[in-house]
């Protein structure tokens, strides 16, 4: 399709734009192969992110009424050390390859550093992006920025049924389902444990309760491990599934959004049972598969755990950087 970048039109993303924005992301999923397809709520449950400046962090472009190309760049409310500003980005197959995704990409760039200036100006700066690792035309536009690979994800599916491994809980566990009355100490278990993780940092509440907010949160998958003897919560695991994917595809995918076990209670064998206990219940209620993304260079061996429960790669994403 021939067009002018001239006439196309630039401005930041605002909330009446959730169903553009997934027309986009839906175009992009067709040839890029994320695994993830988006109803207008879930466009707008990304829109409406309780951290995301809009107006400094985002540029959306359009030809006509059609979105055809975005950045987002997502400062980080808490930074120790490096301030890592994440820049999401995509361009509609049908105008790519006119130079939209290099300008898109400086564009994110610029928006993380006003961004930094404003919330972590004492911090160096790093501009992180990432892809899936066989879209040759996004990561030659990301070297071609000056970024260099730094970090590689693993994400990884699990056909439910017999491939299933038990794991035996802890001797005086118990599981608790996500409630309200929980949900301080699931939020409390999820910011020790990510602690230990590569740039962890805690969560600020706003940002854990947008993201609780989604339409896709499932509470009744969603499980604290308690240690009934001391009442203490020692272990979490998050669960999400989004109606579009299942539209999509056809398949009921239960996604690990997040696991953790608090530091004194590890090795004990609290993350291989919340994940035993939450794969068995997706199977009882008629998911098709369950999945997480990892870390593939984790120092916590992540990986390694997810393929002993029986999960296996089903794609890789690579991450770019740029120290700027």
């Amino acid at each position: 399709m021939a067009f002018d970048l001239a006439s196309l039109t630039r401005r930041p993303i605002a909330a009446p734009d959730a169903a553009a924005l997934a027309g986009l992301l839906n175009a992009i999923e067709v040839v890029d192969v994320f695994g993830e397809y988006y109803s207008e709520e879930d466009a707008a449950d990304q829109i409406n992110a309780p951290l995301l400046d809009l107006d400094r962090g985002t540029v959306g472009v359009f030809d006509g009424d059609l979105m055809v190309g975005y950045s987002s760049a997502a400062h980080k409310p808490v930074a120790e050390g490096v301030h890592r500003v994440v820049v999401s980005g995509g361009v509609h197959p049908d105008h790519r390859r006119r130079g939209l995704g290099a300008e898109l990409l400086a564009a994110g760039i610029r928006s993380a550093k006003v961004l930094h200036a404003i919330h972590h100006p004492g911090l160096p700066l790093a501009v992180d992006v990432h892809n899936n690792a066989l879209n040759d035309g996004a990561l030659a536009c990301y070297r071609a920025a000056g970024m260099t690979p730094f970090r590689r994800y693993s994400h990884l599916r699990h056909p439910l049924g017999a491939a299933i491994v038990a794991a035996p809980t802890p001797e005086g566990f118990v599981f608790e389902s996500h409630s309200a009355d929980n949900d301080p100490e699931f939020y409390a278990v999820g910011n020790e444990s990510f602690l230990d993780r590569r740039g962890g940092v805690p969560t600020p509440l706003e940002q854990w309760r947008g993201l609780l907010g989604w339409q896709a949160f499932r509470p009744g998958l969603s499980f604290l491990l308690r240690d009934a003897d001391s009442g203490a919560a020692v272990g979490m695991l998050l669960t999400f599934s989004w109606d579009a994917d299942t539209e999509a595809t056809g398949v009921r995918d239960a996604h690990f959004l997040r696991v953790g076990t608090r530091r004194a209670y590890r090795r004990r064998g609290v993350a291989g049972a919340l994940i035993s206990h939450a794969l068995r219940r997706a199977q009882d209620e008629g998911f098709d598969r369950a999945s997480i993304e990892v870390d593939a260079d984790s120092l916590t061996g992540a990986d390694g755990l997810y393929e002993r429960a029986g999960f296996t790669v089903a794609r890789t994403e690579v991450g770019y950087s740029l120290d700027a």
